[in-house]
């Protein structure tokens, strides 16, 4: 049921019709993020995003928020580190109602002059309510820290400063940029009908339209190692431990899933089971990956009282350790992959994920990869590749700890030491 078509501009469709559903959902996916702002630009992808939903030629801000209301769907969009996407979910009877408004914000929001200047207020109070949460504030501070001054560290929200100081026509100017037809995945999944739908994209989305646009210059990053204490009053002390990840595109890259679903990417986790369930010591302790074009992180998060954060984290040291020492047993490893098989089922019977899957698959690697591919490579995975891993990602010179809370400096030094 998969189909990819490439329009005459260069444009790209990937398509999943799912006949068993009455949903259809709608991405726009272009290939800028926040590591392809150049130094005064921080922030501007994002704040592309919200200025789409101002008002077009045809339709006020207003008119854009009742006409999805009135389909009973869903209309937003979000920006990465890597990438920006425009999405709509709406029934399958208001498919190209959907396509409409999509292009239409897509091509034609006006970025009125006094509309950016307002948004402006909304993304400075954006940026506070991430500082005014810990958990978010510590992500961004720990990115950071993780790549330095690497784009990838940016925040993806922007600088105050340069929020502050931006232009419409710097807004307009970076579209134009990096807009291209070339660099635009267009991925539709859901219960639809082919040809009038792909007729409708085809007109709206072909043709000559923005610039020859092409991506922007990207370089990996390198890991940087280190400890970083930000002071700050707060009842707890939030504390990321990050090392080095894989890229999207790396042959281990499903070895690194299983390996975070043992370390922390569930309840039966070996972090979970030791830090909350048998020593009560956080709440909240997980590990997640990032992955991107060409680098990747891995970071274990945990929240804990002052007095217990140095244990927790000799803690999540002596996993680390542990990975690295002993072979994983083979009944922990069926069972991370069962779950990572599991989750990975779970989440793609919504017509949104099977969306997002679809663009990304064309976006990293410029075809579709099937479930039955995924499942076999997570099969494939072994405790001796999990432990070559361990020992290559879990160096200590690529560990970098950021804290966030009542905590000194040398606290963390003499735990990592």
């Amino acid at each position: 049921m998969f189909r990819k078509e490439v329009l005459d501009n260069g444009l790209r469709v990937v398509t999943e019709k799912i006949p068993s559903v009455r949903s259809v959902s709608i991405g726009i996916w272009v290939n800028v993020g926040s590591r392809d702002e150049q130094r005064g630009e921080e922030g501007l992808s994002h704040f592309i995003e919200h200025m789409v939903f101002k008002g077009t030629r045809r339709r006020s801000a207003e008119a854009i928020s009742r006409e999805i209301d009135t389909l009973g769907g869903e209309l937003n969009a979000f920006t990465s580190r890597e990438g920006t996407t425009f999405y709509a979910k709406v029934l399958d009877e208001h498919v190209g109602q959907a396509i409409d408004l999509l292009a239409d914000i897509f091509h034609h929001s006006r970025f009125d002059a006094k509309e950016v200047t307002r948004e402006k207020q909304v993304v400075l109070e954006e940026i506070r309510m991430v500082e005014d949460d810990p958990e978010d504030y510590l992500y961004d501070l720990h990115t950071m820290n993780a790549f330095r001054t690497h784009p990838l560290g940016r925040p993806i929200l922007g600088e105050v400063a340069t929020i502050r100081a931006l232009r419409r026509a710097q807004l307009l100017a970076f579209r134009a940029r990096h807009y291209g037809p070339s660099q635009v995945v267009i991925s539709v999944a859901g219960n639809f009908a082919f040809g009038p739908m792909f007729r409708q994209v085809a007109s709206a989305f072909g043709g000559q339209w923005g610039e020859a646009a092409v991506p922007g210059h990207r370089f990996p990053p390198t890991i940087g190692g280190g400890i970083h204490v930000r002071p700050k009053r707060l009842e707890q002390v939030h504390m990321c431990l990050g090392m080095k990840g894989v890229s999207q595109g790396d042959k281990d890259r499903y070895g690194v899933y299983v390996l975070n679903a043992i370390l922390g990417g569930g309840v039966s986790s070996r972090l979970f089971q030791e830090v909350r369930e048998k020593r009560g010591l956080a709440y909240s302790i997980y590990s997640s990956v990032m992955c991107f074009t060409d680098s990747g992180l891995l970071t274990v998060y945990a929240g804990a009282r002052p007095d217990a954060a140095p244990r927790v984290l000799g803690l999540i040291l002596g996993e680390l350790r542990r990975l690295q020492a002993k072979p994983v047993a083979h009944a922990e490893l069926e069972r991370a992959k069962g779950q990572l098989k599991g989750s990975l089922m779970l989440g793609l019977e919504s017509t949104s994920s099977r969306m997002s899957k679809l663009a990304k698959d064309e976006m990293h690697f410029g075809c579709h990869i099937s479930l039955r591919e995924i499942m076999a490579d997570i099969d494939r995975v072994s405790a001796e590749q999990l432990g070559r891993l361990s020992r290559d990602l879990f160096g200590d010179r690529s560990l970098t700890m950021t804290a966030l809370g009542p905590l000194k400096k040398g606290t963390i030094e003499r735990v990592m030491s």
